[in-house]
């Protein structure tokens, strides 16, 4: 499940591989962190995940972290 925020000039962020401030699309995930059938329903993360749209690199962080 993806929810992608289409506002492109509300998501100005600073990109490391660009070192300036470029557009980014921007979406939330939810990951499952655990590997072991019997505990990954309970181990499901939303994570924000980043896409710069100049150069390509995604960034991604624990929205539980934050």
């Amino acid at each position: 499940m993806t929810k992608t925020d289409e506002r492109a000039g509300d998501n100005l962020k600073q990109c490391e591989n660009c070192a300036v401030q470029t557009p980014h699309e921007v979406s939330i995930e939810i990951r499952t962190e655990s590997d072991k059938p019997h505990t990954a329903k309970f181990s499901r993360e939303p994570y924000r995940v980043a896409r710069c749209l100049m150069c390509g690199e995604t960034t991604s962080q624990r929205m539980n972290n934050v």
